[in-house]
């Protein structure tokens, strides 16, 4: 609870007017005695202070996460142990990340921070900031998840001498499922069979938008979303009016759970199922895990990759409005 209000304070900060008063402090600090009785040194994160100049949103936040970091002790590694103050901050960071409108800006700030994390010897700042990112940006249940954010990283590691070998090989890896389908390009063409044996393939699909969903019939999480794709109201309007198709496609083997299931299904969905596994097989998309959501446009763009529900709604809530 407390994460989620400092939150809220430092994103207030984009839109609130100039600060004033020098930093701000977005935790409190973490003071210990030593055996003399005197006092340790104080830990804390300091925020910039945004020049009182810069006034529109979109700036304020490109001067922020720009020297977010600038007041970080990088070379203390007692920050590791302390997530109270370094993960908090880091996850204060992220949430400033979607008001920078230059992809640019976003890219270098990631950069900048992991380099920052070199004025530490022993690596444990700059392991501690990989973990880091790869939970909130990369981990399919973080809400943060973020394929464009983490491929800077990935890149990063990759070119970094820091890492070892078998770091860098595993990135590479990484690396290849990230440029996968990426936001801007058009999604991978695949087949599926239908309930009642008919063949239909993604191209095929004819909407101004397709949401994509990737899942198993069998799957816990599957079933929420797919609860929540027949309760939005969004959703209904769009799918009624022909402007969204919805398509379920089931891509593992045990084609009699899929059969099991297809009365879960509304009418008008497209519920198929890939009768020779050719898109696990093929790996041509980055399925970490199920289920994965896609909203495409009308030739085939992805617009939205691997993403929760809510913000496909959002994002297709905007278009309407």
């Amino acid at each position: 609870m407390q994460m989620r209000h400092q939150v809220k304070i430092c994103i207030r900060i984009l839109f609130a007017g100039c600060l004033t008063g020098g930093m701000v402090m977005c935790h409190s600090a973490n003071r210990q005695t030593g055996t003399t009785g005197t006092p340790e040194k104080v830990r804390a994160f300091t925020m910039p202070t945004i020049p009182t100049s810069i006034v529109d949103v979109s700036d304020r936040a490109d001067y922020l996460v720009t020297h977010y970091w600038d007041l970080f002790d990088f070379a203390d590694t007692a920050y590791v142990h302390l997530p109270e103050i370094t993960e908090q901050a880091f996850v204060e960071y992220l949430s400033i990340l979607p008001y920078v409108s230059d992809p640019a800006v976003r890219e270098h700030s990631v950069r900048q921070l992991l380099a920052k994390t070199g004025q530490e010897e022993s690596g444990r700042i700059y392991g501690y900031f990989l973990e880091m990112f790869a939970k909130y940006l990369y981990d399919p249940n973080s809400p943060f998840r973020d394929d464009e954010l983490y491929l800077p990283v990935a890149q990063y590691v990759i070119a970094d001498t820091r890492s070892g070998e078998v770091e860098r090989i595993r990135m590479r890896t990484t690396l290849e499922g990230l440029l996968k389908n990426r936001i801007g390009t058009v999604a991978a063409d695949f087949a599926y069979v239908l309930p009642d044996g008919r063949w239909g393939n993604l191209y095929g699909v004819k909407a101004d938008y397709t949401l994509l969903m990737f899942y198993n019939p069998d799957c816990h999480a599957c079933g929420e979303i797919i609860a929540s794709i027949k309760q939005s109201s969004v959703i209904g309007k769009l799918h009624a009016g022909g402007t969204l198709a919805i398509l379920l496609f089931y891509p593992d083997e045990d084609i009699e759970i899929w059969k099991a299931h297809r009365a879960d299904i509304p009418k008008g969905w497209i519920n198929g199922y890939d009768r020779h596994t050719k898109v696990k097989d093929s790996g041509i998309y980055d399925l970490r895990a199920i289920p994965t959501l896609y909203l495409l446009g009308r030739d085939k763009t992805v617009l939205l990759k691997d993403v929760n529900f809510d913000k496909v709604e959002n994002f297709l809530k905007e278009k309407m409005d």
